[in-house]
């Protein structure tokens, strides 16, 4: 038995202020055993890169005991390591390493459903009148004996499906094998705030919160409106999803969510410990964030999905995006992200080169806010493409060819090419390598001061230096042509950052007062007097003063 560690009074409580995370997809990081898989034993033995590499905390996505069929985001025991990943006492020497490395440790908390094979579930649709039978949103058909109202699954088809045991519907955002958790009936909170104890006391500094957006669906069960064409986007869904085709007033972002997020941050702050709730909607992500970051007693951070939309992240979009967060939310901390485990990756969803890339992250880096990076993106790795055959996700087979899954970001991650899986397993993996990733290999990039890698390492330290960077107010925010320009502040420090994120030259004219350049090392463009001339995806950084 280990010894828990216990709340702390003596605590950087905003360690997660501007933080870099680092997310590990354990799948795909390090197979440590030779099965295909990659384990927590394998995550362990590679936190030295990611130390290195220059991040404060890192993201796993979910390891708990799971029958894998959305790949451990359908949790069967929440407080439990699956076999595959291996046991606890693994998770306790990846926390003791973390800790050795200044790492902090985020774990993913899928809270709105578990798996089918959850006990509670298992118990719950035996009958009607058991000790769990309200601990799912179950719902008597219509008088045709179709389901209750018009809500749609993420993966497709209707949200309900029929037990025969209760003779009733049951919800499920997402496959028919992860049914919803009621969060209306009080028990389930507190079974669910157990759950982040649990972690806590072993050692966890915090969670991003899957879907936070769908926690609750509306009691009454009413139907969504339909959502006008013109209106669509496949931001959260895609594009051949009819998911796309409702406005989802009522199926998630209700208002009971914001009283249960008030019990989760009583729960997170004796530890010292952060929430990034991730929002899940393509028409309020931002309205959403506001509400559930406002007033310092809900979650800590949200990521929205602007950034990580189809389209590539313009400098118009960028100042609409910061226009309307500033407009709903001006205190609200955001968490930024290009890729994740459930997009294409932004090399290939954008079609950047290799200097479009490095003027990305250097963007990334210099605005405010925390920012994840996901593995691999370091290395300036594409999307994977991935035959019908060698599919896993079972999103791309119910809508392949038209839209191809999430298992072409999800590859393993290369280390080596001395063998064909990268140096990420000595057996076949669970998903093939892309042969053009091989030469993007850690270990290939490794001491080539010119490499992708390096270029994100100098990035990060950049923005550690600066404390500006970290968590100061960001101010002055204007487009010239495809050119961004904002400045960063914090006590006597003003740093201005300017990126051409388009394909013509342009010049900008400083904002009054002496500029001096001090990110050249990073590959940044010096000033000329009080004007700045930015090749194409030319970047630079400058502080006010002599």
């Amino acid at each position: 038995m280990i010894k828990m560690e216990q709340a702390v009074t003596n605590m950087d409580v905003n360690w997660w202020r501007g933080a870099v995370i680092y997310q590990i997809y354990p799948r795909s990081f390090q197979d440590s055993n030779g099965d295909g898989i990659g384990d927590l034993q394998g995550i362990t033995a590679r936190l030295p890169h990611i130390a290195a590499l220059g991040a404060d905390a890192i993201w796993i996505s979910p390891f708990f005991t799971s029958p894998m069929q959305d790949f451990g985001y359908d949790v069967s025991d929440y407080c439990d390591v699956d076999p595959m990943f291996g046991q606890l006492a693994d998770f306790d020497a990846l926390m003791a390493r973390a800790k050795e490395l200044g790492l902090k440790v985020m774990i993913d908390l899928v809270l709105s459903h578990t798996a089918a094979a959850h006990p509670w579930f298992q118990e719950s649709r035996k009958s009607r009148n058991n000790d769990k039978s309200d601990w799912y949103v179950w719902a008597e058909p219509k008088g045709d004996g179709g389901p209750p109202n018009n809500w749609l699954s993420i993966f497709g088809g209707s949200a309900w499906q029929w037990d025969a045991r209760r003779e009733q519907y049951y919800l499920h955002n997402f496959l028919t094998s992860q049914p919803d958790l009621n969060l209306h009936h009080e028990p389930v909170q507190q079974a669910l705030l157990d759950v982040a104890q649990f972690w806590l006391k072993r050692g966890v500094n915090g969670f991003r919160l899957d879907t936070i957006n769908f926690y609750f669906a509306d009691k009454y069960l009413r139907d969504n409106p339909p959502l006008p064409k013109a209106m669509r986007n496949d931001t959260i869904a895609p594009g051949v999803n009819p998911y796309n085709h409702q406005l989802h007033l009522f199926d998630k972002n209700q208002p009971e969510n914001l009283e249960f997020l008030k019990k989760f941050r009583d729960v997170l702050n004796p530890f010292g410990a952060a929430a990034v709730g991730e929002v899940g909607d393509a028409q309020r992500g931002l309205e959403i964030m506001a509400e559930y970051t406002s007033g310092g007693d809900k979650v800590q951070m949200c990521y929205p999905f602007e950034m990580l939309q189809p389209k590539r992240l313009t400098a118009d979009f960028l100042i609409e995006t910061f226009a309307r967060m500033n407009a709903v939310a001006p205190d609200a901390w955001p968490c930024w992200s290009y890729s994740n485990h459930d997009t294409v990756r932004h090399i290939t969803r954008w079609g950047l080169t290799d200097a479009g890339a490095r003027a990305y992250i250097a963007l990334l880096v210099c605005l405010r806010g925390s920012i994840c990076i996901y593995q691999g993106e370091e290395l300036g790795l594409p999307e994977a493409e991935i035959a019908f055959e060698d599919l896993q996700d079972p999103y791309g087979i119910e809508f392949w060819p038209e839209f191809k899954g999430r298992d072409g970001c999800r590859t393993p991650m290369v280390w080596a090419k001395d063998n064909a899986s990268g140096g990420f397993s000595t057996g076949k993996p669970w998903l093939p390598v892309m042969a053009g990733h091989l030469g993007l290999a850690v270990a290939e990039q490794t001491g080539d001061p010119a490499s992708m890698l390096a270029h994100y390492t100098r990035a990060l330290a950049l923005r550690k230096t600066h404390r500006a960077l970290v968590d100061g107010a960001m101010t002055g925010l204007c487009a010239i042509g495809d050119a961004v320009m904002f400045q960063r502040s914090a006590g006597a420090e003003t740093l201005v950052f300017a990126v051409n994120l388009g394909e013509a030259s342009v010049e900008l004219d400083l904002p009054e007062g002496v500029w001096t350049d001090i990110g050249m090392d990073f590959g940044g463009t010096a000033p000329l007097g009080h004007s700045l001339a930015l090749a194409p995806w030319g970047y630079s950084l400058l502080r006010k003063g002599e």
